[in-house]
This record gives C-alpha cells, structure tokens and sequence, in this order.
C-alpha cells in the first residue's frame, strides 16, 4: 500500500472521531429537565421514536377520551371533538382527520406535522434533541469518510496488491461511519438518561388490570412502543394499524389477559 494512502485513511479517522465528539457535545443551552420533571407522554414519544411515536401516543390519548375510532382497513378516523385538551400535538392530530388516515399518512399531515415540529423546537431548546446545524454537519462529515478514503486510493495511484491493502486499512473507518449514520441519534444524551431513567422507575408491567390511570397508559405507550400498545389498548392498536408488527397482539399475552382496559373498546 502506497505511503501516502495512511494520510488520507488518518484524514478518515479524523473526520469519524470528529463527527463523534460533535454527537456527544452537551448543549449549551440546557443540561435537559432536572430528574423529577416527566415530560408529556408525546414529547418522551418523540424523543424515543421520532414523529410517528409522538402521533400515537396523541392517538392512545384521544382515544381514552373517545375522539378518534379505528377506520376501515387499518386506519384512524374522528370519533367527535377532540374534547377537554389543550395539548398541541392532541389538538393538531385531531384537526388532521378531516376523513380516515393511516397512520403513517396521518403523521405527514401538515396540521400533524406543525404541532410536532413546534413539540420538536421545544426539546430542542431544552436540550433534549440535537442542533438541525449539529446534525447536518455530522452527517457531512460521516459522508466524507468513504470519499477521503477512495480519494486516497485515486490520488496515490493504488493498484493490485497496493490496492487491495488500501481497501482492507480504510474499510474500518468506512465501516464505522456508516454504522453511525445509520444510528445517528437525534436525542441528546440527556435524553437518553431521561428515557433510560423513566424506563427504571417504570418497567412494563405483566398484565394491563394493573394500571388504571389513562397518563400512565399513555406514558407506558410514549416508553415502550408496540409492546405497550399490545398490552393496553390491542383492538384500537391492531384495527387502527398503530402496530409496526400486527401480530404481537397475539403474541404478547395470553387469551385471558386481553380484557377491557382503560380507554381501549372494540374500535
């Protein structure tokens, strides 16, 4: 492998470590909420799944209140007014169903998509997501390590063997950068403690006759995802196509557990 090739597999490194460290730079604006403040179930939904689970958890809410049914073929319709609520994310899903929507048409509504982003702009500010700036360029710079390294292998004219060994010594970084970008995080690590530190103090429980508050379903959803909808609200999830995979409705508990529950019904 030509010399000159671990300069360029050296300006890869450089370029991963660098998007690294600017992931796991704090905020300057805030530290995140202290532990005893809980944010609203669709903001931690936000935090751990990105739009889709803020709408859910919106949906899982309205629901209790009997705003919104499950529609035909796997889809949400309004179910009457939105009822007593001043959440933003409630109301603008709410205002979204002018007929019935999938779930994933639902959440690109521009009524939908205005409440998150401001939702968004809020846990921005209180350092709980990633800078739009931060990420951007770390995704740039994450882009830049395959190029740099095959920039290398062009501008030191690398052939065969050379070639080979320029491949083999920059495949790392590549490998590396792309994980990462697959995984690129866009909750700080503050946010991470938060959600980490929620799911300890409140585990998932066996059986759904042991909660009977609607917050705390509407929390356990906003942790936990699809096995929090299995557990609580099975019919309004599989009808209304909340579930990523449908069938762990079934999966996840026995016939004899899947009584009513607060706020779900037939759909």
């Amino acid at each position: 492998m030509p010399t000159g090739m671990w300069w360029f597999i050296g300006a890869a490194c450089g370029q991963l470590l660098l998007a690294v460290a600017l992931l796991r730079t704090r905020s300057k604006e805030s530290e995140g909420p202290r532990p005893d403040d809980v944010p609203p179930p669709q903001a931690l939904a936000l935090l751990r799944g990105g739009r889709r689970a803020a709408v859910t958890v919106a949906l899982v809410a309205l629901h209790q209140r009997g705003a919104v049914a499950a529609g035909r073929k796997h889809t949400i319709r309004a179910n009457g007014g939105p009822g007593r609520t001043r959440d933003p994310v409630q109301l603008g899903v709410h205002g979204a169903l002018h007929r019935a929507f999938a779930l994933r048409d639902l959440a690109l509504r521009p009524e939908a998509r205005r409440a998150v982003d401001v939702l968004r702009r809020e846990l921005r500010g209180a350092g709980l997501l990633q800078p739009p700036a931060r990420l951007w360029v770390a995704r740039a710079l994450l882009g830049c390590v395959p190029l740099t390294v095959a920039a290398g292998a062009y501008a030191t004219g690398a052939t065969g063997t050379g070639l080979a060994g320029a491949l083999v010594a920059g495949a790392l970084p590549v490998l590396l950068a792309a994980v990462v970008l697959l995984r690129l995080p866009p909750a700080t690590r503050a946010a991470r403690r938060l959600l980490a530190g929620l799911r300890d103090r409140y585990p998932l429980p066996a059986h759904r006759r042991e909660v009977t508050d609607g917050w705390l379903v509407q929390l356990y959803v906003a942790l936990y995802g699809d096995p929090a909808l299995a557990l609580f609200l099975p019919h309004f999830s599989r009808d209304g196509g909340l579930l990523d995979r449908p069938g762990e409705v079934d999966r996840n508990r026995p016939p004899q557990e899947r009584g009513p529950v607060p706020g779900d019904g037939a759909g």
